[in-house]
């Protein structure tokens, strides 16, 4: 960052120098230069701003709020201290009030490019993802060379398009800030999930060069050992990271993951069973659950927790097999008789709404008081598709999609209803509105499974195809792309898919 410019007021000039330890990392010289100088005199309205930006950098929400709320802005500073009120909001996840901070700094500076990010971030944190695109788009036409503005495109970019898509806008926030931790963290991370495991750790390297405290190298070679199998070096490095990604889903499903390969079945049951409390409708996490407790001999747990999901449509033969033997090992000979005799004979189901605790008519009430809110109207959606009131469940989708149109998800609910009402040529239409906002597997499978349905085979084998190729190491587009070409002419490309899929212990489609 230069330095502060010839003929430059004693004040511009400590703002610049603070500033400049901020943008170095080392807020704390930029608090202890701030408050000397309120002791020497300087007025507290004037460094106000860059104070609170300082706490803040340091982790220190509280005193930063403190002492923006002090206080006035002197002129000029208006935007930085709203901004950064703007960031505390977020931080603790108050989005309207983090809301109402970036809108007063607008007032005074809209062409500010850290505050399209800031704006970015708290509308992507909404489910407002297309406006969170415009907003970090803006930030980037107001600064190309703002790293936190590149930075936070590419991860834009790697939800839209991609992990290929997003590692030139990562490389170009290098160019400018080359040992931004969070550019490197981001940059490690796509280039890991890419399978690029190499130029991975030549950047994880780098990171804990310049940021030795930071955890995310070492969580990042876990994964990366968790994956080659080696499972007790996976563990110890992750033991590293100390609390640092407790509550992170990833990291809870790793733990539980390497737990469950060690042989420490109760610790990988007690990680299974937070992150399924944390994300009740994670079903890859009550599948982990599920195979934990049965592995554990917990049968009467297993069946209280999972005998629902074996009685419904979407249940995997899996799960009617585990949960039909613990109802077998517990004396209950017919229900573990029809379960097991379902999982015997497997057979393809279409889609089906996720449980639901209440019906209509109890969640009705909520629903009317936020129709437009998602965590209202997907409950009463799935209670009206478990009763059998497909058009008004449809009504209620289609009402939350046009009152988010910036989210994908919402495109894809409404969607998933359509496709259950026998409307798939509508369905698609939807998911390719979601797609244009975020692409990745759950909206993957929605689509080649709509173009196959509608005889867009030719159209389905090249979307998935080109999805693998910007993320070289999905799971879901290789499984698709090898279900398809099973049964097809395409020998060759039906035996390169399966020896990637074999390669990675994955199941492969007869052929």
């Amino acid at each position: 960052m230069a330095g502060p410019a010839a003929g430059a007021s004693r004040l511009d000039t400590l703002r610049a120098k603070a500033q400049a330890a901020i943008e170095r990392r080392d807020p704390v010289s930029a608090e202890v230069m701030l408050r000397a100088a309120v002791r020497s005199g300087t007025s507290e309205d004037a460094l106000r701003a860059h104070l609170g930006e300082a706490l803040l950098a340091q982790g220190d929400r509280i005193e930063a709020r403190k002492v923006l709320e002090a206080g006035a802005f002197a002129p000029g500073t208006e935007s930085l201290g709203w901004r950064v009120r703007g960031q505390i909001a977020l931080a603790e996840g108050n989005l309207q009030a983090a809301a109402n901070a970036f809108d007063m700094a607008l007032r005074s500076n809209p062409g500010d490019s850290d505050l399209w990010v800031a704006i970015a971030a708290l509308r992507f944190s909404g489910g407002e993802q297309l406006q969170s695109i415009e907003a970090a788009d803006r930030a980037v036409q107001l600064n190309p060379r703002n790293a936190r503005a590149l930075a936070f495109r590419g991860l834009l970019i790697r939800e839209q398009y991609g992990l290929a898509a997003a590692l030139p806008w990562f490389e170009e926030g290098l160019k400018v800030q080359p040992d931004d931790p969070a550019l490197l963290g981001e940059y490690a991370a796509t280039l890991g999930d890419m399978g690029q495991y190499r130029a991975m750790l030549i950047v994880c390297r780098k990171l804990a060069q310049v940021d030795p405290k930071n955890p995310r190298p070492a969580f990042l070679q876990a994964v990366l050992a968790a994956r080659a199998g080696e499972t007790d070096l996976a563990r110890t490095i992750l033991q590293r990271t100390g609390a640092a990604f407790r509550d992170m889903p990833a990291a809870i499903l790793l733990a539980g993951v390497l737990e469950y390969r060690a042989g420490n079945i109760n610790v990988a049951v007690e990680q299974f069973d937070r992150l399924v409390r944390m994300q009740p409708d994670n079903l890859e996490a009550r599948q982990m659950l599920l195979r934990a407790l049965a592995r554990q001999g917990s049968d009467q747990p297993l069946v209280s927790r999972f005998d629902g999901d074996a009685q419904q449509p979407w249940a995997t033969p899996y799960t009617q097999k585990l949960v039909g033997q613990s109802w077998q090992r517990l004396g209950q000979k017919q229900r573990a008789g029809a379960l097991l005799a379902l999982a015997a004979k497997p057979h393809a189901h279409g889609p089906a709404p996720l449980l639901t605790e209440f019906g209509s008519a109890v969640l009705g009430a909520t629903y009317t008081d936020g129709p437009n809110r998602a965590q209202t109207a997907v409950p009463f959606i799935r209670a009206l598709l478990k009763e059998g009131r497909k058009d008004e469940a449809q009504t209620a989708a289609d009402r939350l999609r046009d009152a988010n149109p910036g989210a994908a998800e919402a495109h894809l609910l409404a969607g998933d209803v359509r496709i259950m009402r026998g409307d798939v040529a509508g369905a698609l239409a939807d998911y390719q509105n979601g797609a244009a906002i975020r692409f990745n597997e759950p909206v993957l499978r929605r689509m080649d499974a709509a173009l196959r349905a509608l005889g867009r085979v030719r159209d389905a084998d090249s979307m998935t195809s080109r999805y693998l190729a910007q993320n070289p190491q999905s799971l879901v587009a290789m499984q698709l792309l090898a279900a398809a070409w099973a049964s097809g002419p395409r020998r060759d490309a039906w035996t390169a898919v399966s020896r990637a899929l074999a390669a990675r212990g994955q199941p492969v489609s007869a052929r």
